[in-house]
């Protein structure tokens, strides 16, 4: 479905996104990591045809077979909804507070397949009843505010499915959300997903969430892809020190909350934070907050090997190991 090719986004100086090179098929689950700025939802709005005005695209970006890197606002607009959907992080910024959420959700059938407000109607109410909104005909007239959060989600994605997309680009579904009913919620996408012979793109921060929903994972840190493969190979056994870091941070309840001496035990965590677009070292991203980093990994930018089967990684490290 989609081929991205040496894909570029930048901003002035900077840059948000570099050399993506990424294939996504029909009914691929994709999970994409990475700490915020990492360019997880620049890469998901460029896939949408959404990347801001001030964004200088460069590279392949092709759907179906078709370049879309220099495609028009109207051209994008014929894939939207009936190809590639999107659910936004958010549902209380995502969806209109001065519309019923009925209306919201039949107005993308009326108006790209040209449904009459009782058909339209029908399809929203089943659309309901298939993500698990418990009395769907009395929420289609409540407003969002009204529901609660959990129930604006599932709105959110009876709205992207409006339309029978053959993707579902999830941005953050589950933030906001707690432990029980993110669960439900990624639990729904890849029901969804399974039936409907769909693809998803999952965005998120939540490795747990990752682990249970795809197939395959991206990392990504300042705008790179830094390692990918299949999900629980990456997960199991990373091999680029970032993926390390963000795995070595996430809370472990085998490891006892205090030290044999009473204090509060402390999760690893990596040093700094992501630098703005304008900072970002030439060569590794990472060069600066790695704790393995080389004299030349602030100037030089590692190439991507294919490490194993399915398995790229880009790092200055692997390059050593296989001399």
């Amino acid at each position: 479905m989609i081929e991205l090719d040496d894909f570029s986004v930048g901003f002035g100086a900077g840059t948000a996104l570099r050399g993506a090179t990424l294939t996504i098929r029909k009914g691929d689950r994709l999970g994409i990591v990475g700490e915020s700025g990492s360019g997880k939802t620049m890469l998901a709005l460029c896939l949408m045809g959404m990347a801001p005005d001030s964004a200088q695209l460069s590279g392949r970006l092709s759907i179906d077979g078709r370049d879309m890197a220099g495609a028009s606002e109207a051209q994008w607009q014929v894939l939207r909804a009936r190809r590639i959907a999107m659910i936004f992080q958010e549902p209380m910024a995502a969806l209109n507070p001065l519309r019923r959420v009925g209306d919201t959700v039949m107005e993308p059938m009326r108006v790209h397949e040209g449904l009459s407000r009782g058909a339209a109607h029908k399809r929203a109410l089943a659309l309901f009843e298939e993500v698990g909104i418990p009395e769907p005909v009395d929420r289609m007239r409540q407003f969002p505010h009204e529901l609660s959060g959990g129930q604006r989600q599932r709105v959110l994605i009876a709205l992207a499915l409006a339309c029978d997309p053959v993707m579902l680009i999830a941005d953050e579904p589950t933030t906001a959300l707690d432990a029980n009913v993110a669960l439900r919620i990624t639990e729904l996408l890849v029901r969804l997903a399974r039936e409907r012979g769909m693809a998803l793109v999952f965005i998120t921060h939540d490795l747990a969430a990752v682990a249970r929903t795809t197939q395959d994972i991206v990392v990504m840190y300042g705008g790179d892809m830094v390692e990918r493969g299949a999900t629980a190979d990456v997960l199991a056994a990373p091999m680029h020190p970032y993926t390390r870091g963000l795995l070595a941070a996430r809370p472990d309840p085998t490891v006892p909350a205090r030290n044999a001496d009473g204090t509060r035990r402390r999760l690893p965590s990596l040093p700094g934070s992501v630098p703005p677009l304008n900072a970002l070292p030439q060569g590794c991203r990472f060069a600066g907050r790695c704790p393995v980093e080389l004299a030349h990994c602030a100037t030089r930018r590692p190439a991507t090997r294919l490490v194993a089967d399915n398995r790229q990684a880009a790092c200055h490290l692997l390059e050593e190991q296989a001399r």
